[in-house]
């Protein structure tokens, strides 16, 4: 089998850029060529108009983690139970979701300003579970959501399965009016398809740190060429270690999913001719699933701690996990009837708030996108642009305030505790996967 990511298939490729070689000299480089190092692109084209940039990325530029995770344009976060409405964690919920929708409508003007066509859908989400003991406190939920701007309603039983084509699930809650759903290739394609000419980009450029130049310049080093900027934005999330920032306390996770054929006339009515959808577990390790427009239906219901990338052999025991994950929701399916199945990485923290951050002079960073990296990669593009450019405002002081992503352990304590705290997290979300 492939690692083939069905939405980089389906997205198609943009012209392939050349790699970097010789010395480049840039009054901006941007590390990372995904969203967030696209947003941060377009953002600083619109500040510096006259500027030199120049984007690298290490492999193709918008088919990194930004192209392959679950398409959630998350505004609204599920409330835990220490942040409901009345607790002491619920002001700190508050501010996260003003965030959260800030950077939810930061996807929707990229898409409306570029012409951006990803499948966007206005239609919010659900929180389910198959186990009814997973939802706790419903009512002080809805009363939480509704308090922060948020549609939530609750359905279970008959109500839930018609809207989503499955008996599987038994209580749910919609939560919309911010959260979306969109196809990431096409959007992250999107954003540098949209470039303007003046951004200079080089794939499949390994960038393996950096050093102070005399002049007030810093070089990026590759495999036999560099990059020499006034300024550095690090947007690699999940790989910031390899420009040797290594206090990010962030960490990498992998996760792998797979992307059926379309369903059949027959199957598409046998399931009510349900409406696309998305469903996120209210468990850590619980499956995340949508049925997309092109009626087929996506699963991820693996996430790891992992220093080293899956191989073919691991992932193809991967996608077993996801045949049986389908087979709970729709058991017409089979592994025959998986088209694509792929990995992808997400940046985590132990507090599941960002690293964002002026490393030192002319080097910004941002990392820790914890699960939501579509719409609050888009908005740290930007903010991490306007921080570099001396700019400030009310959104930027709440991004820098809520960023604490916690203390980490030295390893090989953090990887004996990491892969510890993933396996309970996986016997308590086993009824969800």
């Amino acid at each position: 089998m492939e690692n083939s990511c069905g939405w980089i298939a389906q997205a198609g490729c943009s012209p392939q850029r050349d790699s970097l070689k010789g010395t480049q000299l840039a009054d901006w480089l941007i590390i990372g060529g995904g969203i967030t190092g696209l947003s941060a692109a377009h953002a600083l084209t619109q500040m510096h108009p006259q500027a030199s940039i120049v984007v690298v990325d290490r492999q193709r530029a918008a088919q990194g983690a930004s192209a392959r995770n679950s398409g959630f344009v998350v505004a609204h976060e599920h409330p835990a139970a220490s942040e409901l409405l009345g607790s002491d964690g619920f002001a700190g919920y508050e501010l996260d979701t003003s965030i959260g929708r800030a950077a939810a409508d930061e996807v929707r003007k990229q898409i409306a300003r570029h012409g951006i066509e990803c499948d966007f859908q206005e239609s919010g989400y659900f929180f389910a579970v198959s186990d009814p003991r997973k939802l706790t406190d419903v009512e002080s939920k809805l009363k939480t959501l509704r308090a922060v701007g948020a549609s939530a309603q609750f359905l279970q039983g008959e109500q839930l399965s018609e809207k989503l084509g499955t008996q599987h699930y038994k209580a749910a809650i919609w939560c919309g009016n911010g959260n979306a759903l969109l196809q990431p290739a096409k959007y992250v394609k999107g954003l540098l398809d949209a470039l303007p000419q003046k951004v200079t980009v080089f794939e499949n450029t390994d960038i393996s740190g950096l050093e102070r130049l005399g002049n007030g310049r810093i070089r990026a080093r590759s495999r036999g060429a560099c990059v020499e900027a006034k300024q550095v934005l690090v947007c690699l999330n999940a790989f910031i270690p390899r420009t040797g920032i290594d206090d990010s306390a962030t960490f990498p996770m992998e996760l792998s999913a797979s992307l059926t054929r379309p369903l059949s006339d027959a199957e598409f009515q046998a399931i009510g001719a349900a409406a696309p959808w998305g469903v996120l577990s209210t468990r850590p390790l619980g499956a995340t699933v949508r049925l997309t427009p092109d009626r087929r239906v996506m699963i991820r219901n693996t996430a790891e701690y992992r220093a080293q990338d899956l191989s073919l052999d691991q992932l193809s025991l991967r996608r077993q996990h996801h045949v049986l994950g389908l087979q709970r929701r729709f058991p017409f399916f089979g592994e025959q009837d998986i088209e694509h199945t792929w990995t992808g990485h997400l940046s985590a923290s132990r507090s599941g708030q960002p690293y964002f951050a002026r490393v030192e002079e002319g080097v910004f960073a941002v990392a820790g996108c914890n699960g939501s990296g579509v719409a609050r990669g888009t908005l740290w593009g930007r903010l991490l642009a306007e921080l570099a450019s001396g700019g400030d405002s009310t959104l930027m002081r709440s991004v820098m305030q809520r960023a604490q992503p916690g203390w980490l352990p030295p390893k090989p304590l953090l990887d004996i505790g990491a892969m510890l705290r993933m396996r309970v997290e996986a016997v308590r979300a086993r009824t969800e996967i």
